[in-house]
């Protein structure tokens, strides 16, 4: 896969573009300061505490549109010249013949509340069944903990509809969580909750 992909957002009325691109080293500072909000180190998997783990995770990133299977995207915003990280979106568990893959996400504490995740996210989405339908991809699946309000709202704004409840799993996942599906013909899904 091609690292120099771009993707572009249009500027919304009350917000300006966005840019989704690789993650470059010349990010490290900017998601070494995302990464001092305490809400993003909470709903982090595995939340980045020093430059050596953003180092680790940028060469994952590296690793993972090397290999094909993990397609992560610096978020910036562009307004008056300049840009700034907003964000994160991944594409993840891609791979040939398979009908799935996940989608996540997360937006630093500057942006939150402006609308950038499901802006980030459907830009994303369009861009996943676009390249990859043709390998087999048909659904999308975004996954969060069940005290992530924000996150259900990014995914019923993009067209990810609740599936089902998923057990908690710790110590990665500590709580429950909700899965949410969207196929390549534009749909969620619904299925049954259940605890």
């Amino acid at each position: 896969m091609n690292v120099s992909v771009i993707l572009t957002a249009a500027a919304t009325p009350t917000a300006p573009p966005l840019t989704l691109r690789p993650w470059r080293p010349d990010d490290i500072p900017a998601l070494i300061e995302a990464y001092q909000d305490p809400a993003l180190r909470r709903g982090a998997a595995a939340p980045l505490e020093s430059e050596g783990d953003v180092r680790e995770w940028m060469r994952m990133q590296e690793e993972g549109w090397a290999t094909g299977d993990r397609f992560g995207f610096a978020v910036l915003e562009t307004s008056q010249g300049a840009e700034r990280l907003v964000g994160n979106v991944v594409l993840k568990g891609v791979a040939a013949e398979s009908p799935g893959a996940e989608v996540g996400y997360w937006t630093a504490a500057v942006a939150r509340g402006h609308g950038v995740a499901p802006r980030a996210l459907e830009t994303l989405t369009t861009w996943a069944f676009d390249t990859f339908r043709a390998d087999g991809l048909e659904r999308l699946e975004l996954l969060h903990q069940v005290d992530n309000a924000a996150s259900c709202r990014v995914a019923e704004k993009t067209g990810y509809a609740f599936d089902r409840i998923l057990a908690a799993w710790p110590p990665t996942y500590p709580l429950d969580g909700h899965l949410h599906v969207r196929t390549a013909a534009g749909k969620g899904i619904s299925g049954d909750a259940r605890a």
